[in-house]
């Protein structure tokens, strides 16, 4: 599946829920956000359709998220659903961590193989004041029983900003010592709540990584399936990872589309640009037309995001928090 910038679709990033077990400060106020009726939400079988249609068209990798996607009931069966579709190679996770220990063997055995956990943090109190939740422990023992498993990857990905915690970088960078854990700092995005912090760009993280490792190596092999960029710490097992939508525009090789918890097909995450799949799965839409709206979609996906741009179009570009789009 190409779109009008001949650029290759595919890999579709599907929210299952909106709803998240944690308040981190970026992303989601601590009283919440109103979130979808259950009836509101995609079943899994139009999940499972929809992701039917993209399979035929070219998509081939599938990441499940949420809100925090453990939190839906039976969610495994979903998994087993999508990894029986004919032309997916690939079904991966990104989690808070709450609840992976307990579930974590049973993703695997579904179909799961990699795993990307968000932790922003590695002091147990700090934890509490960003998310809300007093669960830094159980996260821990999560990503420790990921990386021993057999997944094919498991990444860390912490989000930074000024006054957050950039006195944590070094520390999260060693979970990739002695462990297969790959860690990525994610660039924050002014999106949502996201707008009220100062963002911290790859090179002054890269600046305080080799202030304390030395000079980091960059890793030339690709790794997964998005757009980070790694680099190597001598001695380490696993890689450091960035991922910096704003300084480092990576929009050319953009190889994604979304699909919210409310069924909206959304071709940018900068931008309200999309199609309700909802709205037809549940006002009869044939498989056929179901796949030529999807391809027809796509086609037209926006050129770029426009962080950092003053646009005549300001009415189009997202003002949704994270969570209701889809972290």
């Amino acid at each position: 599946m190409k779109d009008r910038k001949n650029r290759s679709i595919d890999y579709l990033r599907i929210s299952v829920i909106d709803r998240c077990n944690l308040r981190c400060v970026y992303c989601m106020p601590e009283e919440g956000i109103a979130c979808l009726d259950k009836k509101e939400l995609l079943t899994f079988e139009e999940i499972t359709r929809v992701c039917t249609s993209a399979a035929k068209l070219g998509i081939k990798k599938i990441k499940l998220t949420g809100g925090e996607p453990l939190v839906r009931k039976d969610f495994v069966n979903l998994v087993r659903q999508i990894k029986a579709i004919e032309g997916i190679e690939e079904i991966t996770l990104t989690t808070n961590g709450l609840l992976l220990e307990e579930k974590l063997d049973d993703l695997i055995e579904a179909g799961i193989t990699a795993i990307n956990v968000s932790l922003d943090t590695l002091e147990a109190e700090h934890f509490k004041n960003i998310t809300k939740v007093d669960g830094f422990d159980k996260v821990l023992r999560a990503i420790r029983k990921a990386a021993n498993s057999s997944l094919k990857s498991v990444k860390v990905n912490a989000l930074v900003a000024k006054h957050l915690n950039e006195e944590q970088i070094c520390h999260l960078a060693r979970l990739a010592e002695h462990d297969r854990i790959n860690v990525r700092f994610i660039e924050l995005m002014p999106i949502g709540l996201g707008k009220q912090f100062e963002r911290i760009s790859k090179e002054e993280v890269l600046e305080i990584l080799e202030a304390e490792f030395g000079t980091l190596i960059p890793y030339e092999k690709q790794l997964g399936n998005g757009p980070a960029k790694y680099w190597e710490i001598e001695g380490f097992k696993g890689k450091i990872g960035f991922i910096s939508a704003v300084s480092d525009c990576f929009c050319d090789a953009c190889n994604r589309v979304r699909l919210t918890a409310e069924g909206f097909l959304k071709l940018c995450l900068h931008s309200k640009a999309g199609v309700d799949l909802k709205a037809l799965l549940r006002n009869g839409i044939s498989d056929e037309d179901l796949m030529l709206t999807i391809a027809e979609a796509i086609h037209v996906k926006p050129d770029k995001h426009y962080f950092e741009e003053v646009v005549e179009a300001i009415d189009e570009q997202e003002d949704k928090m994270m969570a209701q789009i889809g972290g």
